[in-house]
């Protein structure tokens, strides 16, 4: 109805001069003085034969209009299938549209090759820089002192963000970088926790941790990567007290700190891209992108993640571990 009324707009000009028409030559004819029936004869046939035509007209442009709102949605696709034109200025304006379409075309495939480009620097990059770390890491191995664990300490972080170099380039890939099967959680959190030892001793915080005996359907890898940036987060803001890591029924896994909490104010956003919020201020170093990453691969594990904090009080950040991933059939069990 609204294509109609948009089509008896376009042509009212037409029908309003064929109502003209019909009156001068209605008017023309009673001069004659013929039968009524015999003046109503020749406007009757002629106001048939035109609605006759702009029917037909009406069809055309209906046909018009889908093929031209198709070629809208799928513009790659459609390219060589505009439709039939009926006048020199809608043809230019279909030449202009698919010439447009060949710009945009080619402008996208462009920007995707410099983005692939800067994707594969980044990501050789990051695989090269991990080995003078691990170079630095096995000099370091004989050593046991206050500063060799501070320096060690710097070399994991500087290995954390090579990591997040990885997982930010990674996170909009296929899913195939994803290999889900059961896992059992205290596997993933030891190997992740003993990452931080050397932190924990050289600042005399505390660790509170029991085997939490629990089993999830996870991709290991991606889950490790979560834990070991709430935990470095914790670190990062706590300055006495210490870290627990404990398991909430029927499957939340609870990462808590004693730190300098997170301002009301900020907590709604903190999962924003790049925002740092009071706490980022205070540090310059902060990125802004650790709990980005965290919301966004949880989500593709098929994780909840929340975050609940006071100030000067600490922070609890609680992975829900026990939500499924849409479409896939979830084996958690407890041990």
């Amino acid at each position: 109805m609204k294509l109609f009324l948009s089509y008896l707009r376009a042509r009212l000009g037409v029908i309003l001069a064929f109502l003209l028409f019909a009156g001068l030559f209605s008017a023309a004819v009673s001069l004659y003085r013929l039968p009524a029936v015999a003046l109503a004869y020749p406007p009757a046939l002629c106001a048939l034969l035109g609605l006759g035509f702009l029917g037909i007209d009406f069809i055309r442009v209906r046909r018009r209009h889908a093929a031209l709102r198709a070629l809208c949605e799928h513009t790659a696709a459609l390219a060589d299938q505009t439709p039939e034109t009926v006048g020199p200025v809608e043809a230019e304006f279909l030449r202009l549209a698919v010439t447009l379409q060949e710009q945009t075309a080619a402008l996208q495939a462009a920007d995707a090759l410099r983005y692939r480009d800067m994707v594969d620097y980044y990501t050789v990059w990051a695989h090269q820089i991990k080995t003078p770390i691990a170079a630095m890491k096995l000099t370091l191995q004989g050593e046991d002192s206050p500063l060799s664990r501070r320096i060690a300490s710097q070399l994991f972080r500087i290995e954390q963000y090579v990591d997040m170099v990885l997982a930010f380039l990674r996170l909009d890939a296929n899913t195939g970088d994803y290999v889900f099967r059961s896992c059992d959680l205290d596997g993933i959190l030891r190997p992740s926790l003993r990452k931080f030892a050397g932190e924990f001793i050289d600042r005399r915080l505390r660790l509170d941790y029991e085997p939490v005996n629990y089993t999830v359907l996870t991709d290991e890898k991606w889950l490790a990567f979560v834990i070991e940036q709430l935990l470095s987060n914790a670190l990062k803001y706590t300055r006495t007290g210490g870290v627990s890591v404990t398991l909430e029924a029927p499957g939340t896994l609870c990462i808590t700190d004693t730190g300098i909490g997170i301002a009301p104010e900020d907590l709604p956003l903190v999962f924003e891209k790049g925002y740092t919020g009071y706490n980022g201020r205070a540090d310059r170093s902060a990125s802004g992108l650790g709990l980005y990453l965290c919301r966004r691969i949880c989500g593709n594990l098929g994780h909840g993640i929340s975050i609940q904090s006071t100030v000067g009080v600490g922070t609890t950040v609680r992975v829900d571990l026990a939500r499924r991933r849409p479409g896939m059939e979830s084996h958690l069990t407890k041990l």
